[in-house]
């Protein structure tokens, strides 16, 4: 019987893709690309472990995986849109006349992030190089507020509120401002239902108050930038490493003898 592999690498994981087996641990992020998902559900299949969670490092890529998976805890009305017949019945069923925002599936930093003037603008666009499917669509709230929160689990939490009087995307890479927020316990709670869902053990998620009825999920990633947070960097990247480091000393409990590679 041979000893557990622990996969540290990219490099690493591609060299021993085929030679993996149950109780395996893979303790790295997978950079994958999207045609390359199915692979995870051959991992899981055979029993290999993750950490980050397969599911966690989904979520993290892809804004319809969220919209799908954690739908319960997203804002009303929101919906992944994989074809023009999804856009048609998301008309007929909500017979919503106002402004829309889309989300491109694989974007970060807001750069996905888009205002329509109507369902119908986006009909028109919806499956050309502009706008290919899938993606998300939901109303435009304007009484929307935006909470970062950064959480490692059972170590650290913090939020804060990031504004932008100039722009409606709030975050601060389009130039919005950061304050501080204490969270509640509910919130707090709801934080970590929604980790637990997505098998998160950290996250950056993006609570949202629309018209002051919430909190609601607009968005979550195992990473994100820290600029407005007041942890720093480095305090950052030791949460992080601390984490992994429970993991795999609790998977080496029963996962003996491992080598690395």
């Amino acid at each position: 019987m041979r000893a557990y592999y622990v996969i540290k690498s990219y490099s690493s994981f591609w060299k021993h893709y085929h030679e993996l087996r149950s109780g395996d641990l893979i303790l790295t992020r997978l950079p994958l690309k999207k045609g390359d998902y199915p692979l995870l559900l051959d991992l899981t299949e055979r029993g290999v472990l993750s950490y980050p969670s397969f599911l966690a490092q989904l979520l993290s890529q892809s804004k319809c995986l969220q919209a799908e998976i954690l739908k319960e805890f997203m804002p009303p009305q929101t919906k992944v849109i994989r074809g023009k017949v999804d856009l048609l019945n998301y008309m007929q069923e909500t017979s919503y006349e106002g402004k829309v925002i889309v989300k491109k599936d694989r974007a970060n930093c807001g750069l996905g992030v888009h205002l329509f003037q109507s369902l119908e603008e986006v009909f028109n666009l919806a499956g050309t190089q502009a706008l290919e499917f899938p993606f998300v669509i939901q109303p435009f709230f304007p009484k929307w507020m935006d909470i970062r929160v950064i959480i490692f689990e059972g170590l650290y939490a913090e939020a804060y509120i990031r504004e932008n009087s100039s722009n409606f995307r709030q975050n601060l890479f389009f130039g919005g401002k950061s304050k501080t927020y204490e969270l509640s316990p509910e919130e707090l709670e709801f934080c970590y239902r929604i980790m637990k869902r997505g098998k998160f053990s950290q996250a950056h998620l993006d609570l949202a108050y629309i018209e002051g009825e919430g909190p609601f999920l607009s968005e979550i990633n195992l990473k994100g930038g820290i600029k407005g947070a007041q942890i720093t960097q480095a305090e950052y990247e030791k949460l992080s490493l601390e984490l992994e480091r429970k993991y795999f000393e609790d998977w080496a409990k029963d996962h003996s003898p491992y080598v690395f590679l």
